[in-house]
């Protein structure tokens, strides 16, 4: 599913503040990369012990914003590195029937040598008959064109999306 020997874009749906942990273990026990996680500036200042599980923070709408993205582009030109991006850009319910994306992402694509792969992560929760929820994440590897666009990255996640969702609200316990 993923090569070893490149980094890798993890972009994921934003549905609950657990969302970055979740990812941050799938991390440590599959893919076993250096993790980052670019998050907001507001939520960087609040939860402040964040940054030493790999966040850097973005402030948007400003000219740091484009640094920030640079920055980020080129931690992908390390294939000791995992970036994680949650293109929506802040939470969401988790029952929405499409990720949106904030247009920042294809300046991080852009300033990358663009040696790295995409892994898309559908994460769902759901309480079954447990009193705690289970979560379930569906996890994709995509190859992007040399020219990708915004669009084609967006439909392309959007579709793993639609497909997961699919799939989680079939089981049956």
């Amino acid at each position: 599913m993923f090569n070893k020997d490149q980094s890798i874009l993890l972009l994921a749906n934003h549905c609950s503040w657990w969302d970055g942990f979740l990812m941050f273990q799938i991390n440590r026990l599959y893919f076993r990369k250096r993790f980052h996680v670019m998050i907001t500036e507001e939520n960087y200042r609040k939860v402040w012990f964040l940054k030493y599980l790999g966040s850097f923070s973005v402030k948007k709408n400003s000219r740091s914003a484009i640094e920030t993205l640079e920055y980020a582009g080129k931690l992908l030109n390390d294939p000791e590195n995992l970036l994680l991006i949650f293109p929506q850009g802040k939470l969401y319910s988790g029952h929405v029937d499409e990720i949106q994306f904030q247009k920042g992402l294809i300046n991080l694509v852009n300033s990358s040598s663009r040696k790295f792969q995409y892994i898309f992560a559908a994460s769902f929760a759901d309480y079954f008959q447990h009193r705690k929820p289970v979560m379930t994440c569906y996890l994709q590897d995509w190859e992007g064109a040399e020219f990708t666009s915004l669009q084609l990255i967006k439909s392309a996640f959007n579709k793993h999306y639609e497909l997961s969702r699919l799939k989680q609200t079939a089981i049956q316990v």
